[in-house]
């Protein structure tokens, strides 16, 4: 049995906007998103664009949702299609913390994503009173003053604020989950992905193990999943009990575990030789966050999505490497080893790659048979800055000029899409 006297019990809600893209649009454009559909389009120059949001009239009355192609979507009088406008999103976004900066100091705020934050009111009773009335108070704001509707789940932990909003707070607007809810709210979820945290592949494990439910994780022994899974079975067995020793905003505070780039492609590229053009222009974009953090990575990953007309799938993976590096040639490099080794020739059109274990710059050791690397270091350094001062698209590599680059469209882009 659990002792939850002894764990944290804060008042931590985490607040998320309804469709924000479609919402914001709606504001924008004097519509009700409650009730007209809305679809979000990355670009209406390509058919195969997908749907980066949808209201909710546009995922009940036509099932459209997020991820629905351009040319998927119906031809309908009462369908409103728009392009997306990131940096009036962003714009947007930072409004919404704004106002959240009105009720707690900034260490009590954990932005988790552009349209979800996590906010810490544990002793802010003789302030705003009841923490479920001031985030009732908050969304109202909210709502009055930028026109935007939003959920929100509470909980004593980041976990429980999470799944209270995933799992009830979505359909009613507002939920609070408290230890004594794990039983009964929690270990009856199926299918397991519907938990935060658990993905597809771990989902499918779990059930080669004859685990379908929240409830059967947390009756299955501590070490077993640990053997099964490592540190993460560690942290899944504990999530099924509600437990989540995190600190709101800790990853933020104790620096970035990693770097990388996810890239949708707008068509399906068949040639290798354009795949590596892009996975280039990546590890050039990759290598360069790193150096600019004066970080360095030993674990390169891979992801290559197929594309649907290819029924889909792909592959995920990773190479080790003796030495950390942020040089963009060496990351290249294992990516392309990771490509040759597991790229079965389907048409690609998702790439994604990042580089994990991370050590500060300035502990590296030079290799002695490498002696070009502190050159090369300069180089780079040189070139991020031009990048730093005139732009992204100031210096770029040869490839990104040939039919297959992506870079200099992208430039033109706020968080890849149109601002």
């Amino acid at each position: 049995m659990i002792d939850y006297s002894s764990l944290p019990n804060r008042s931590i809600a985490c607040i998320d906007m309804m469709s924000f893209y479609a919402s914001c649009i709606a504001v924008l454009h004097d519509l009700d998103v409650r009730t007209v559909p809305i679809a979000v389009v990355g670009n209406f120059e390509q058919k195969g664009s997908v749907v980066l949001a949808a209201s909710p009239a546009m995922k009940n009355r036509f099932r459209v949702k997020t991820g629905t192609r351009l040319f998927e979507i119906p031809d309908h009088p009462d369908i409103r299609l728009f392009e997306p406008k990131m940096s009036y999103f962003l714009k947007m976004s930072m409004a919404v913390t704004e106002i959240l900066h009105k009720y707690v100091p900034p260490e009590a705020i954990h932005v988790y994503s552009v349209d979800e934050s996590f906010i810490d009111l544990t002793g802010t009773n003789e302030l705003w009173g009841p923490p479920e009335h001031t985030i009732q108070r908050i969304q109202k704001e909210i709502l009055d003053s930028l026109q935007l509707h939003s959920t929100a789940g509470m909980g004593p932990n980041m976990l429980m604020a999470k799944l209270a909003l995933d799992l009830e707070a979505k359909k009613s607007g507002f939920a609070k989950w408290s230890y004594e809810d794990v039983q009964t709210k929690l270990w009856p979820v199926t299918p397991l992905s519907e938990m935060w945290g658990i993905g597809r592949q771990v989902e499918k494990t779990l059930n080669n193990m004859g685990i379908t439910s929240i409830g059967q994780i947390a009756k299955t022994p501590l070490e077993l999943l640990e053997n099964k899974f490592g540190v993460m079975g560690n942290q899944i067995y504990h999530h099924a009990h509600g437990i989540d020793l995190a600190e709101l905003g800790a990853p933020y505070e104790e620096g970035q575990i990693s770097y990388g780039k996810s890239q949708i492609l707008m068509r399906d590229y068949i040639k290798i030789e354009d795949v590596k053009a892009v996975i280039l222009e990546m590890c050039e974009d990759v290598a360069k966050r790193a150096r600019d953090a004066y970080q360095a990575g030993r674990t390169i990953t891979l992801g290559i999505g197929y594309s649907k007309n290819a029924f889909g799938g792909g592959f995920q993976r990773a190479r080790t490497i003796y030495e950390a590096t942020n040089d963009t040639m060496k990351i290249y490099k294992v990516c392309l080893d990771l490509l040759k080794e597991n790229y079965n020739r389907n048409p690609v059109r998702h790439i994604s790659i990042s580089i994990t274990k991370l050590e500060d710059e300035h502990s590296m050791q030079l290799s002695l048979f490498e002696k070009d690397n502190w050159k090369n270091r300069k180089l780079a350094a040189a070139m991020d800055s031009i990048r730093n001062r005139f732009g992204s698209a100031a210096l770029l590599r040869a490839v990104s000029y040939t039919p297959a680059g992506t870079a200099v469209k992208r430039s033109k882009m706020v968080g890849g899409h149109k601002g």
